[in-house]
């Protein structure tokens, strides 16, 4: 990415942020803008809601509910490495493949899992994505890094790679997702991966290798029951 880019896309992050935390503000009734003598001062925006800045609307009250999927958050949750304020954050851990049909909630339990360790303290840095995402980001274009991105998503201490095995594979998507899935392999750092192939195929999906390492790596939560988006009764 050239430096004009660069300097072009940082203060539209930071625009859509400052806008995210005024309507956080305004909902708990705060004017951002008042600075009246004598007041109290505003109540700090949690790293929960700073969250939500960056998770998909649709995801903003998920809520991690499946024994397996509360027990990984509580798991992270205590052994997270102690900050310097104290607060613990994370280092090394376990993964979950989350598996189920579609509209089974899969992405839902994902966000969710975020949420809950945000609530409870946890130092948090994360990124998500879809299979189908991380692939067209990678893509080489003028002005791009694909292998800088490839690292980030490499070594953030918490992903969440969602409908893995959902976009066509080829020889160049099985790389990149045995480059990804190697890397947070090897450094041990927990991974969210979410996909609505059973296992058999998705080892045809993503090949050998990966679908070694996910089965060593993982937690197998499998997720069953209707589509919750063709049948809202079943939510």
């Amino acid at each position: 990415m050239t430096a004009a880019a660069t300097a072009t896309r940082e203060p539209q992050r930071a625009g859509a942020l400052a806008t995210r935390l005024h309507t956080i503000l305004a909902d708990r009734g705060i004017d951002p803008h008042a600075t009246t003598a004598g007041e109290p001062p505003a109540e700090p925006v949690t790293a929960l809601e700073l969250a939500d800045a960056r998770i998909p609307a649709r995801y903003r009250r998920a809520l991690a509910d499946h024994p397996q999927v509360t027990d990984w958050a509580d798991e992270i949750a205590r052994t997270g490495r102690k900050g310097p304020g104290g607060a613990p954050g994370i280092a090394e851990g376990p993964s979950l493949l989350i598996v189920g049909p579609t509209g089974t909630g899969k992405t839902h339990q994902a966000y969710g899992a975020v949420r809950s360790l945000l609530a409870a303290g946890v130092r948090l840095r994360w990124e998500a994505t879809t299979a189908a995402d991380l692939y067209a980001s990678l893509r080489p274009r003028q002005g791009h890094d694909p292998e800088r991105a490839l690292w980030t998503l490499g070594r953030c201490p918490l992903l969440i790679l969602d409908d893995l095995g959902a976009a066509k594979s080829t020889e160049w998507t099985e790389e990149l997702t045995y480059r990804l899935i190697n890397r947070r392999y090897n450094e041990m750092l927990p991974t969210l991966v979410t996909t609505n192939l059973p296992i058999a195929e998705l080892r045809k999906a993503v090949g050998d290798r990966v679908a070694s390492r996910l089965a060593e790596m993982t937690e197998r939560v499998l997720l069953t029951g209707a589509d919750r988006r063709r049948h809202p009764a079943a939510r």
